[in-house]
């Protein structure tokens, strides 16, 4: 959230909390965001997939 409105690499999640280095083709984020916004409910909602890129928190 502390970026919020600033689109997030798929590849910055998995190094920043998965410890990937990069290269690897992995569902990991994909699998998580959903989950996350299941969890948040209607607040989930605030979580955009920009496609090809990664996801971003709406402010």
């Amino acid at each position: 959230m502390r970026r919020a409105g600033s689109v997030v690499r798929r590849e910055e999640l998995l190094g920043a909390v998965w410890g990937y280095s990069g290269g690897e083709e992995t569902r990991t984020v994909d699998v998580h965001i959903r989950a996350l916004r299941l969890k948040l409910g209607e607040a989930g909602r605030m979580i955009k997939t920009v496609r090809g890129v990664g996801y971003m928190a709406e402010k």
